[in-house]
């Protein structure tokens, strides 16, 4: 009797967070940091929450580093796009000492911006134009997940593969097309 060797495909798990009948901003936060959670675990990303006050919602762990991450979100649309308040008139502007990249999520697009918090030069508020045809500056970190896995170092690439690593094809990026952007 022979014994023939399959493979499975491994299929990405979607998960879907419904809120209903929510009426504070700390619950529209609530529902984004679990759809970030479901988001980033189904990628393969480990994800921790700190425990107590810190400037950053989670701990990403790509399986060569840990990141710091924030996420902020955004339902309403203002103007011609969406502006995300990033930081609050009581707390100062995110730095690299406190997180290492900021995640802002469009409620009505789902959509993801991994933004490096270098690139946020002390902003308060960023603003998206998803859908305009002068794109905004910050499209470029659209679903900008390969930064936080592709590895940095000599282990290797990384076994994350996140959707722009499947935009090159059925090999897995070694380098992250976005690190010059960092």
């Amino acid at each position: 009797m022979q014994i023939e060797n399959q493979q499975y495909d491994k299929q990405e798990q979607r998960f879907d967070i419904q809120a209903i009948g929510l009426d504070t901003q700390k619950r529209h936060g609530e529902v984004a940091e679990a759809r970030f959670l479901a988001k980033a675990s189904s990628m393969g990303f480990g994800v921790a929450k700190p425990w107590g006050e810190e400037r950053y919602d989670f701990i990403l762990d790509s399986g060569h580093c840990f990141w710091r991450v924030q996420v902020k979100s955004t339902r309403g649309v203002s103007g011609c796009g969406y502006a995300v308040t990033i930081a609050s008139s009581v707390l100062l502007p995110y730095d690299e000492t406190q997180i290492d990249f900021l995640v802002a999520y469009l409620v009505r697009e789902d959509a993801w911006y991994v933004i490096p918090v270098k690139k946020l030069k002390g902003r308060t508020t960023l603003f998206f134009r998803p859908r305009a045809s002068g794109r905004s500056m910050w499209e470029k970190y659209r679903e900008g997940w390969c930064q936080m896995a592709c590895p940095y170092d000599e282990y290797g690439p990384s076994k994350i593969v996140t959707p722009r690593c499947r935009d090159n094809g059925p090999v897995q990026m070694a380098i992250c097309p976005l690190k010059v952007l960092r």
